[in-house]
Parts: structure tokens; C-alpha cells; sequence
């Protein structure tokens, strides 16, 4: 029925009745909260602030350990690990290494936390002496197929030391089916694969590069990540992973990206993840920092926002923070 019959404002009078009939619902329990855990930091100084993400610092190991166990405490269902190596070189064998920060990590986090869920990132970058996500040739681009193997041999060690889910992130064509080959050979057949499958070439991964230290020494990575404007690419990026053995897709960044979710969504009819990455992080910090927005009710904008989309899990800074929001 037409005005003033129908008259839509009824169902928001109050704070209950808007609760009652809301749509989309952002709980912990959609929430990812990343760690970067870095080896070598003075035990007496065992957190390093990264000052491109206010909050956000690289932890060490039992400091790691520390910050998943308030994680779960905040019923936030799993962090997802980025390591920084002592040693880099230009295969980025600090990857694969059983005994290297992300292994270690993994493995005394589960010890203590057992429930807590626990995401490898699984890509060079970190590790290797130039900054890009592969091998490079001799004329410096990035050798798709002898990066795979090494990502495959990466994925294999973290999920030996105990990672409950194996994510790659290196934008390399193939590499879904090349780690669920390694991992199915292993016995390491239960270990689902959440892949990056839509991740652009974003101006928002900023601050990420001081965070990680993965900074390109030349050049940059349009060459294997996507172009902005590409949202059919999208989605076939997002098909293939599924016919490799993707298990979870993903788009990285979020809020940029809310059509590309949406469709990526529609199209696998799989969980999807989106990474509010560390762009979008810092501008809502420093807009809150500057009296520009209100912190609490923009991040929760944002994120309920991105899970609107069609997200079913939303990787964010914010997690902590948001956890305690909705609690």
C-alpha cells in the first residue's frame, strides 16, 4: 500500500525494533584478526609499533601468543599470521623454513590455544630480499610456475606445524591446485585453502608494506596482481581458485571492493573473506585521531557494510576493537 498507509519509519522508532529487524548482523565470530610476528625482536622489547597503523604492532612470538589468547577471549574465531624473518635472500626461503617465524608461531599458538583457528599467510614477499612475490628472471620480472613450487613447499610446512587454514596470496596462476596437490600428497588433505583470489593492485596495502617490511626494491606488483578496474576478472580469478580446489575466496582490499564481494559472492556460492586492509584501517584511525569521525561508529559502519556485501568473514585491524564493541 502506498503512503500514507505504508510508512516505513514504524519499524525504526527504537533501538529494539531496529534490532529486531535488521538485515545484517556483525558478531566477533565473523572477525579475523591479522598478527605480524617478528623474529629476532630484543626480549626486552618485544613489540614493535608500526607507525603507519596506530594499535597495530610486530610482535614476537610469545607475544603472538599472548595477543591470540585475548583474541579468543574477545570471541574472535582465528588470527591470521604474517611473519618478518631475521634473514632474507632471493628465493625467500625463509618461507618454507619448519623452523621459521610463522612455523614456530603456529605451532605455540595452537599449544596454547588450541580452538583458536590459525591462518598462514602463504607468500614470498616477506621473505625475499627484493620484495616480490616470486622468482625473479633475469630481465626481473616474476617466474609464475618456479614461484608455485615454493609456494606449494610454503603452504606444506606451515600446515605441518599446525595451521588449521593455508591462505595464498601471491596473485601466481595455479597456485590453488599446485598447494592442494602438495598438501593432498602430504596427508595434509584436511587442511582447507582460504585463497586470495581477487586482490588488486591497490593503493590501500600502504602501511601493510611498513608493517611487513615486503616493500618492493623495484618496481611494483601490477604485474601479477589485478587491475582496479577489472570486475569480470575478477570473478573468473575467483572460478578458477574453485576448480583449483579453493576451498574459501577472497577479495583484498574491502571497502574499494564491496561490488567485486557482492558478485564473487553470487558467483561461487563459497565462503567469502574480505581484507579491510591497512589503508583503510589507517585513514579511520587518523580521521578518529584528527576529531573527524566517531572511531566506534564509522569502524562499525565499515565492517557491517563489507559483511552486507556478501562477506562472510571479515579480515580486519579493527577486530580486536570491534569485539569489544559488540560485546
Amino acid at each position: 500500500m502506498a503512503f500514507p498507509a505504508t510508512r516505513m519509519r514504524r519499524l525504526r522508532r527504537t533501538a529494539v525494533l531496529r534490532d529486531l529487524v535488521r538485515e545484517t548482523r556483525l558478531e566477533a565470530a565473523d572477525l579475523v584478526l591479522p598478527l605480524f610476528v617478528e623474529a629476532g625482536l630484543d626480549p626486552a622489547h618485544p613489540r614493535r609499533p608500526i607507525e603507519a597503523m596506530p594499535g597495530v604492532e610486530r610482535l614476537s612470538i610469545s607475544e603472538a601468543v599472548s595477543e591470540a589468547g585475548e583474541a579468543a577471549a574477545l570471541g574472535l574465531p582465528a588470527v591470521l599470521l604474517f611473519g618478518i624473518p631475521a634473514d632474507k635472500d632471493a628465493e625467500g626461503s625463509g618461507a618454507w623454513d619448519d623452523e621459521g617465524v610463522v612455523q614456530l608461531a603456529t605451532r605455540a599458538i595452537k599449544d596454547a590455544h588450541p580452538d583458536l583457528l590459525v591462518i598462514t599467510d602463504v607468500c614470498l614477499c616477506e621473505y625475499t630480499d627484493h620484495g616480490h612475490c616470486g622468482l625473479l628472471r633475469s630481465d626481473g620480472t616474476v617466474d609464475n610456475d618456479s614461484s608455485v613450487e615454493l609456494l606449494a613447499r610454503t603452504a606444506v610446512s606451515q600446515a605441518r606445524a599446525g595451521a588449521d587454514l593455508v591462505a595464498p596470496s601471491d596473485m601466481m596462476d595455479g597456485r590453488v591446485g599446485a598447494i592442494r596437490t602438495a598438501l593432498d600428497d602430504e596427508g595434509l588433505g584436511d587442511v582447507p585453502i582460504m585463497a586470495y583470489s581477487a586482490k588488486f593492485a591497490s593503493a590501500f596495502y600502504g602501511p601493510f608494506r611498513e608493517a611487513a617490511g615486503s616493500t618492493p626494491a623495484f618496481g611494483d606488483r601490477r604485474a601479477y596482481q589485478m587491475d582496479p578496474g577489472n570486475g569480470d576478472e575478477a570473478v573468473r580469478e575467483a572460478l578458477l581458485d574453485v576448480q583449483e580446489g579453493a576451498d574459501l575466496v577472497m577479495v583484498k582490499p574491502a571497502l574499494p571492493y564491496l561490488d567485486i564481494v557482492r558478485r564473487i559472492k553470487e558467483a561461487t556460492n563459497l565462503p567469502v573473506a574480505a581484507y579491510n586492509v591497512s589503508g583503510e584501517y589507517a585513514m579511520l584511525k587518523s580521521a578518529a585521531e584528527a576529531g573527524r569521525i566517531d572511531e566506534r561508529s564509522a569502524v562499525l559502519e565499515a565492517l557491517t557494510s563489507i559483511r552486507r556485501a556478501g562477506a562472510d568473514i571479515v579480515i580486519t585491524y579493527h577486530a580486536k576493537d570491534a569485539a569489544r564493541w559488540l560485546a
